[in-house]
């Protein structure tokens, strides 16, 4: 789903389209052999294009507490795949997976907080959820926050918060990163440039 604001997405400023939010390798999430059949069944049905058996298979082990579940479970009431979309009850099992860690999750929790679906709109809560998946491995959310800091969407613009989020998306492999990192540098004087060294590599030992 490429479209800003119609789109469950990391990119919450659709500055890269190509990364869509309900794709088949996302309901293909690994699981580990701890995890509940019933989610394993939702999995199939899924797989199957059968949404409404996969709805009440997660919806059972997102119940139980799975985190896997809880995080798919979302996508399909954001899409309204197998039931009425449902952007609150989108919200909410993103915020529970988030909150257990799921770092894709988080990634989400920071768009609809961003976008306001589903949830108050609310700027800092997107940031800060952003954040937390971007310093876990998360490589469109430290891209997406590059580019929000270096246009000034939704934020003040700041070079130097940009250039440390565009160095943590080359840590995290992000495509296109490197360019961004060198486009934003190329504007900072020594001492900004300084600066956002310095707040990366706080981030890297936080």
């Amino acid at each position: 789903m490429p479209v800003l604001r119609s789109a469950y997405l990391y990119y919450t400023l659709g500055m890269l389209k190509k990364y869509t939010f309900l794709t088949l390798s996302l309901l293909l999430l690994a699981v580990a052999s701890t995890a509940r059949a019933d989610y394993e069944d939702g999995l199939d049905a899924a797989l199957g294009g059968d949404y409404r058996t996969a709805l009440r298979e997660f919806t059972v082990a997102a119940e139980g507490g799975l985190d896997l579940a809880q995080f798919n479970l979302a996508i399909l009431y954001f899409t309204g795949r197998g039931v009425d979309r449902d952007l609150t009850q989108a919200f909410h099992w993103t915020e529970m997976a988030a909150q257990q860690g799921h770092v894709e999750a988080q990634a989400n929790l920071g768009s609809l907080y961003l976008t306001g679906d589903g949830v108050t709109r609310d700027v800092d809560a997107g940031v800060r959820w952003l954040g937390s998946a971007a310093k876990a491995g998360h490589a469109p959310a430290a891209f997406s926050l590059a580019d929000m800091y270096l246009n000034g969407d939704s934020v003040p613009r700041d070079l130097v918060e940009a250039h440390a989020w565009a160095s943590q998306a080359v840590y995290n492999e992000a495509e296109d990163a490197e360019d961004l990192q060198s486009r934003i540098e190329r504007r900072l004087d020594a001492d900004q440039l300084t600066q956002a060294r310095r707040l990366f590599a706080r981030w890297q030992i936080e």
